[in-house]
């Protein structure tokens, strides 16, 4: 019997083909891969480097369906895990992280909210995360990036079920500012903050994170509530 050399090597020619196919089918993958990775880097490194941020947001909230009222105001953040909200809309209202302590005061009840920052439940506290060591790799997984004209969208679920919240979403500029996130909580609520106009390491002093008690307000300690 002769031998094909002509069909051996169609097969050969076929199977190099069918490899480069391969090969040529992962490089979408393996390119969106790289700028994923590039464009967390890129936040982590934005963030990381920052000791201070202020910045004005617009926040919504939501949960199973029934809105409440927007709020908005200025958020002063400083390493290590103090964050101060101080609301224009409503008047008054604060929220403080002073490291160790939450403290909610709202205006209209005269009523002072506080518990550990480490058992609060308020969805508000991964957001500390801004100016703490931010290692996607280590709080998120399930990565998916899509381009929003010149931006991303970015979004992740927790990497464990013993968190409040189970997914956030991120829009993202070029320069790596994190310009709205949408916090997804285990109660199917819906926490949304937009950001405009920060400020990278403005001077800020300790003391804005000193929480003082409002004269007359009543203490209650406990879960901080939305």
């Amino acid at each position: 019997m002769g031998l094909n050399i002509h069909g051996r090597g169609n097969v050969k020619a076929n199977v190099t083909r069918v490899a480069l196919w391969v090969s040529l089918a992962w490089l979408p993958v393996q390119a969106a891969d790289a700028n994923l990775n590039a464009l967390l880097k890129g936040i982590e490194q934005r963030y990381n480097r920052a000791k201070t941020l202020q910045v004005q947001f617009n926040e919504s909230y939501s949960v199973q369906g029934q809105a409440r009222k927007s709020e908005s105001g200025e958020l002063t953040l400083r390493k290590p895990g103090r964050m101060r909200w101080d609301y224009t809309a409503p008047p008054g209202k604060l929220f403080l992280s002073d490291g160790k302590q939450v403290y909610l005061y709202t205006p209209d009840a005269h009523r002072v909210e506080k518990m550990p920052l480490k058992e609060s439940e308020d969805m508000r506290a991964p957001l500390a995360f801004l100016l703490g060591k931010l290692d996607f790799a280590k709080e998120f997984r399930d990565f998916e990036m899509k381009p929003d004209g010149a931006n991303y969208i970015v979004t992740a679920k927790a990497k464990t079920d013993k968190l409040p919240y189970e997914k956030v979403e991120m829009l993202i500029t070029p320069d790596y500012q994190i310009q709205r996130l949408v916090v997804n909580g285990q109660d199917q609520s819906i926490l949304a903050f937009q950001f405009a106009q920060e400020k990278v390491n403005p001077p800020v002093d300790e003391a804005k994170f000193k929480f003082q008690m409002p004269a007359g307000a009543t203490l209650v300690s406990g879960e901080v509530n939305q």
